[in-house]
């Protein structure tokens, strides 16, 4: 396929995984924007490329931009930059692709689901890539490009992108504050998190064959009160996590009374 120029707008976990693979697959990073020094010229420094915090001096001369940034920040930046008819794109899950049409007739959204972290390496080929561009000339070069670094892309509109997204939130964060919330009680007891990893690796393992409602396990499902009662009680001097327990036990064995 034919290789673009990029400017990444942002500097953080997606913009540090997506713009490292578009080099790897031989397109050109010519410049990186974040607010913060540090952040731009880290991730700059990785691409070896330019870098700048002004939102004014974004360079003109990308064939592509990639706006890789929280939510709340995308408008409060974009309206800053001239993009005079360039394709801008950005990566949220959540933000409607028209958000981008005040700043350019030529948009789009490149969204790929996974969870990144900086300095954790990620098989970027297994990522699902969502796109929606607008216009068919403008979808015909994200389909291209996504196809160019994953083996998994659909087309999808906005509202079931952002419905995918509270799925994600579901799945990825919300689990993981639990695990996070397993760790502190282990700590409480002088116990360490590691002995749950077996635990988690199966959890996650057996959605991979089975529906989560048939995975569940565990007292929830029954509501049997005199272990989930001893466990609350165990837990009153950890009030946030005793909430927790309480309400997600209620809404397991609710989920459980319901019909398939």
């Amino acid at each position: 396929m034919r290789k673009y120029k990029f400017c990444f707008i942002g500097a953080g976990n997606v913009a540090t995984h997506f713009s490292s693979e578009l080099k790897k697959c031989g397109h050109e990073i010519v410049q990186v924007y974040s607010r913060t020094k540090e952040a731009a010229k880290q991730l700059a420094d990785n691409l070896q490329t330019s870098f700048t915090t002004s939102p004014e001096s974004i360079t003109k001369n990308a064939d592509i931009y990639i706006a890789a940034l929280k939510d709340s920040a995308v408008d409060q930046v974009l309206t800053q930059v001239e993009f005079g008819d360039k394709l801008l794109v950005h990566c949220s899950g959540s933000l409607p692709m028209k958000i981008l049409s005040n700043n350019t007739k030529n948009y789009g959204v490149f969204y790929p689901l996974q969870t990144f972290s900086k300095n954790r390496k990620i098989d970027f080929k297994s990522i699902p890539i969502f796109v929606e561009a607008s216009s068919t000339d403008n979808l015909q070069v994200l389909e291209e490009l996504a196809h160019h670094v994953s083996k998994s892309v659909t087309v999808l509109d906005s509202e079931k992108r952002k419905s995918l997204h509270i799925a994600a939130v579901f799945a990825c964060n919300f689990a993981n504050h639990c695990y996070a919330m397993a760790a502190k009680y282990l700590e409480s007891k002088e116990l360490p998190f590691e002995i749950l990893r077996p635990l988690i690796q199966e959890t996650a393992s057996k959605v991979q064959e089975m529906h989560p409602k048939e995975a569940q396990t565990g007292p929830a499902i029954r509501f049997d009160e005199n272990i989930i009662n001893t466990h609350i009680n165990e837990l009153k001097e950890m009030p946030d996590l005793q909430e927790l327990y309480n309400s997600i036990s209620k809404r397991i064995f609710e989920h459980h009374q319901e019909k398939q």
